[in-house]
């Protein structure tokens, strides 16, 4: 499965440098006004803050996006950061506490899991300004941010997942894809219930019969959490011996299990989250068939530069769509799909920005 020529891109690639600099949650926190190489046109009195989930800054998913934007606002705007790298859920507290006692003006939380320690933070400092990615900030699910001064940043995922959903329907040799999830967050199934609609969609479009494994749109597969990669092998392993040939693992570094398992049998395709993965998996770049992109960084660069301008931050959720870049597709693996099919995909793309299709299997 060689794919040394990409093709077929929808949506955009953010092409931001990882810088390796973070703190460790038992440290003083990490400052710096611009570690990229680029000069800021003056130096503004701002800090912008970041505290990761348990996967760190280095996991090839969305703490390590965010963080690249967070290290791009320091290089072209001239702020300075700081940063917590939390290794467990016991740390998301105290490195929060450390953020704000940094005298950071905003601080942005990485992940679903640190929702809870976020509003706590939050509703303990109605001065400072908060933001979290991939999460409403809604603990008690009434339909409302949980304190006034926490921005969420959210993603329409299931927009793409449904065209990777497409695409892998009519690419499968064996008739049958499959996904699993970490765990059953609605940021975790939303990527799953998109790529369920878009390869029953393709049935729909077809006759043809192409099977889901591990999700029917109100339950599904996981591991029980982001890290083990083992869990992720045995998982993706267990698809492969049922015919899967094209795997979607939403799972944070867990996937990187999955992708081990797929480069293994030799004939199985990976579909990456969150990043795209030829670029943050390089030793699996030969079995990605595409990534469902999650444009966090630039999601976190914009509300930086919203912080920092005359008008300040506004507390209004940001909600990432195939409509402004959010969310979209990496390029699939060559020869992968038709040049019918991807001009289907983008009639497709069409009709979700247009409302006239919805994306998930419970609209």
């Amino acid at each position: 499965m060689n794919n040394t020529l990409r093709i077929g891109a929808i949506g955009a690639v953010s092409a931001l440098a990882l810088s390796a600099c973070s703190s460790a949650p038992a440290e003083e926190p990490n400052s710096t006004s611009a570690t990229t190489g680029t000069t800021p046109a003056q130096t503004i009195d701002y800090k912008a803050c970041m505290v990761s989930d348990s996967g760190g800054f280095d996991d090839g998913s969305f703490n390590q996006s965010g963080f690249e934007g967070l290290q791009l606002a320091a290089a072209d705007l001239g702020i300075d950061v700081a940063t917590a790298e939390s290794n467990g859920e016991d740390q998301y507290a105290p490195n929060l506490e450390a953020m704000v006692a940094a005298n950071c003006d905003l601080i942005i939380t990485v992940g679903f899991a640190l929702s809870s320690a976020t509003v706590e933070a939050a509703l303990a400092n109605p001065d400072v300004a908060f933001a979290i990615v991939d999460d409403q900030a809604d603990n008690d699910f009434d339909g409302n941010v949980d304190a006034p001064n926490i921005k969420p940043l959210t993603f329409q995922t299931d927009e793409a997942a449904y065209l990777a959903g497409y695409a892998a329907a009519s690419t499968t040799a064996t008739g049958t894809v499959a996904t699993f999830g970490g765990m059953a967050f609605p940021s975790v199934t939303i990527f799953m219930d998109g790529f369920l609609a878009g390869a029953n969609a393709y049935n729909t479009d077809n006759g043809t019969s192409v099977s889901v494994l591990g999700w029917n749109g109100t339950d599904g597969a996981f591991t029980g959490d982001f890290t083990d990669l083992s869990k992720g092998q045995t998982m993706a392993q267990g698809f492969i011996d049922q015919g899967a040939d094209i795997i979607l693992p939403v799972a944070g570094p867990v996937g990187g299990g999955a992708a081990a398992a797929a480069q293994a049998a030799g004939n199985t395709w990976i579909v990456g989250v969150d990043a795209d993965w030829t670029v943050t998996y390089p030793e699996y770049a030969d079995i990605i068939f595409t990534s469902i992109l999650k444009n966090i960084g630039t999601a976190v660069y914009d509300t930086i530069s919203e912080g920092v301008s005359e008008a300040g931050l506004s507390f209004a959720p940001y909600v990432g769509t195939l409509e402004n870049g959010g969310v979209g597709l990496s390029p699939f693996a060559d020869g992968t799909v038709s040049a019918d099919v991807q001009a289907k995909l983008q009639e497709l793309t069409d009709g979700i920005i247009a409302g006239t299709i919805t994306p998930n299997t419970q609209g």
